[in-house]
């Protein structure tokens, strides 16, 4: 499985991005999908997931600001952020999970920077 991310770039505060991850190869089994942001020096912190196509959940930095969706169709998942702010800037990375097979894939990241 492969993960290609896209989307991010620079924005200025109040504006909106929206983060695309298109998967190819096999996806079978996978049961969530997610949204990871990462700063130097920090870890990679979970942003927004996916289960099933059915639950969402969201960190609180980012409720009801982002809005992770995803087209099967298309094997794609996507993230809308609306209200973006300079805290906001970060790598943004995508990621698929298989939990019984205990595999996780990962996308490249995709820079997002949010200028005050």
């Amino acid at each position: 499985v492969q993960l290609q991310a896209s989307g991010g770039g620079l924005v200025q505060a109040g504006g909106f991005l929206r983060l695309s991850c298109t998967a190819s190869g096999s996806i079978r089994n996978i049961d969530s999908k997610a949204w990871y942001r990462q700063t130097p020096g920090h870890n990679r912190d979970l942003v927004a997931v996916t289960y099933n196509g059915v639950v969402t959940d969201y960190s609180a930095a980012v409720e009801g600001r982002f809005t992770i969706s995803e087209d099967n169709g298309k094997n794609a998942i996507y993230l809308r952020m609306n209200n973006l702010k300079p805290e906001d800037t970060a790598t943004y990375y995508c990621a698929l999970s298989d939990s019984r097979a205990g595999v996780v894939y990962w996308g490249e990241g995709t820079q997002v920077t949010v200028s005050s």
